[in-house]
């Protein structure tokens, strides 16, 4: 798939995670997804960050995310590998990957809720390789479903629901 179908497919464009208040939110507006593996598919719920707010503050205060339900992050140009996520006033232990713009997962990270009350003491999960998206699940959910580098993410109904 070239980088243009990824961005038809999606259909938006969505920044980096950064700080913001601290709320309990209800999820965002989602699409159907899933993730593909060298034997199956295995179907997820992505939550899309619309807005310059919602994307700002991402799963910040969240005290849970649904099984299979994640929210993915795209970017209208590659990211550089030193460019990378943080945990401040994220609550739920998290699963990055970060992927080009085919889709393909391309690094994959656990990352830890960050207790601080600066985000300055927070550590940065920093991808190691350049990126054109990024998707957020439940901490384990890759490992858990056999979903590693080169695996890779489709919004396309007529592949993730055939």
């Amino acid at each position: 798939m070239s980088r243009m179908a990824w961005a038809l497919i999606t259909g938006l464009f969505v920044p980096c995670l950064v700080a913001g208040e601290l709320k309990a939110e209800e999820p965002l507006p989602s699409r159907e997804a899933c993730l593909m593996t060298d034997h199956r598919i295995i179907p997820i719920t992505v939550e899309m960050a619309i807005t310059e707010s919602e994307r700002r503050k991402g799963l910040m205060g969240r005290e849970s995310l649904a099984p299979d339900t994640g929210m993915l992050f795209l970017y209208d140009k590659p990211r550089s590998p030193d460019h990378g996520f943080w945990m401040y006033r994220t609550l739920i232990p998290l699963d990055i990957a970060y992927l080009d713009q085919e889709g393909t997962i391309k690094a994959i990270k656990q990352m830890v809720p960050c207790r601080s009350t600066s985000g300055s003491d927070c550590p940065v999960y920093r991808a190691g390789v350049s990126f054109s998206a990024v998707l957020e699940m439940n901490q384990f959910f890759f490992r858990n479903n056999g979903i590693s580098v080169g695996h890779q993410l489709s919004t396309s109904e007529s592949i993730c629901k055939p």
